[in-house]
């Protein structure tokens, strides 16, 4: 059951919500058209998307969905559950069947790719493609680990709520900065997004909790790449200071056959930001990749043979009696 949350007209950013498994999700829906899914990073929400323009290209006749991922934004994240790549997959996959989307392309940045990409895997041909943004592929050693989780959680709940959110708003400005350097953080990012949204505890919390499982997510997802076949288009900055565009979006294409890579120039990890046309004319690239697609298996679509009737009796029933039924079928594609 679909229930509207608030008057959009007051807030752009504020859509609908969905029950699925026990977990409201948080969900923009705009447009008609091909569906383009938008999973967003570790730590941020809608209004990145939003703030981004790449929602805008509704104009182009698409349908954007984008959805606040479990824990961010606006969307719960039931506690005493795993909430890796596949069991995210599993609980979008339950609410795209309740919003009838089907067959869309997703786009997916940093840690949104391996939801993305989980998707594509557990969804098979239900996924048109891919547009792949900034993404952290591999198991490549990040520095230092983070640690597990206190073995009270009742405690790190306190700190949370006492302590860290002042912490956290002393380092906000600077990690900011740090996510879109070498450019600039946009004033249209600095009006929409919410930091004190961003800062809350739960929602630091399933930050941690992403980080946490980042490395081994990778490995896990690495490991099943070979099984993909649908068009992915890659994009990544030249100078991306938080996932190096060489050891993950590089390496991902030379393992993709059905994959292209753009490396935007003087951009880091906020491609989305810096290039949102790029971003845009990928997704309408994957698009005519699945119209082309769509074409041949309509071609391909067996036809009823019409047999010539001779007097009385026709060829067709005289074929059925020696052979069955005498139809010829063609394997779908």
């Amino acid at each position: 059951m679909v229930l509207a949350a608030a008057d959009e007209s007051c807030d752009p950013l504020v859509g609908r919500f969905i029950t699925v498994d026990a977990t409201r999700l948080h969900y923009l829906d705009r447009g008609s058209g091909t569906p383009v899914v938008l999973l967003h990073g570790n730590g941020s929400m809608i209004a990145d998307f939003v703030s981004s323009g790449i929602t805008e290209c509704t104009d182009a006749g698409y349908r954007v969905v984008a959805f606040d991922r479990p824990g961010f934004g606006y969307s719960e994240r039931p506690r005493g559950r795993r909430w890796g790549p596949f069991e995210q997959a599993r609980l979008l996959l339950q609410a795209f069947r309740q919003l009838d989307i089907e067959r869309p392309i997703l786009v997916g940045h940093s840690w949104g790719t391996l939801v993305a990409l989980a998707l594509a895997l557990e969804a098979g041909g239900s996924v048109a493609g891919l547009v792949l943004l900034s993404g952290y592929y591999y198991p490549v050693p990040r520095g230092r680990k983070a640690g597990p989780a206190s073995a009270l959680p009742f405690m790190d709940d306190v700190v949370r709520q006492a302590v860290m959110p002042f912490v956290w708003r002393l380092t906000a400005p600077g990690a900011v900065k740090r996510i879109f350097a070498p450019c600039d953080v946009p004033e249209r990012f600095r009006r929409s997004y919410s930091l004190a949204d961003a800062l809350r505890p739960s929602q630091m919390r399933a930050v941690e909790e992403e980080a946490a499982m980042l490395t081994e997510a990778a490995r896990t997802l690495s490991e099943l790449y070979s099984e993909l076949n649908l068009p992915v288009r890659l994009l990544a900055g030249s100078d991306d200071r938080i996932v190096a565009t060489a050891e993950h979006s590089a390496r991902l294409h030379q393992e993709l056959a059905t994959s292209t890579f753009r490396v935007v120039p003087d951009c880091g990890h906020m491609v989305h930001h810096a290039a949102p046309d790029e971003v845009i004319e990928a997704i309408m690239t994957v698009d005519r990749v699945r119209q082309a697609a769509t074409a041949r298996r309509s071609r391909k679509t067996p036809v009823r043979r019409r047999w010539l009737h001779i007097g009385e009796a026709s060829m067709e029933g005289h074929h059925a009696g020696r052979h069955g039924s005498g139809h010829a079928h063609c394997a779908a594609s």
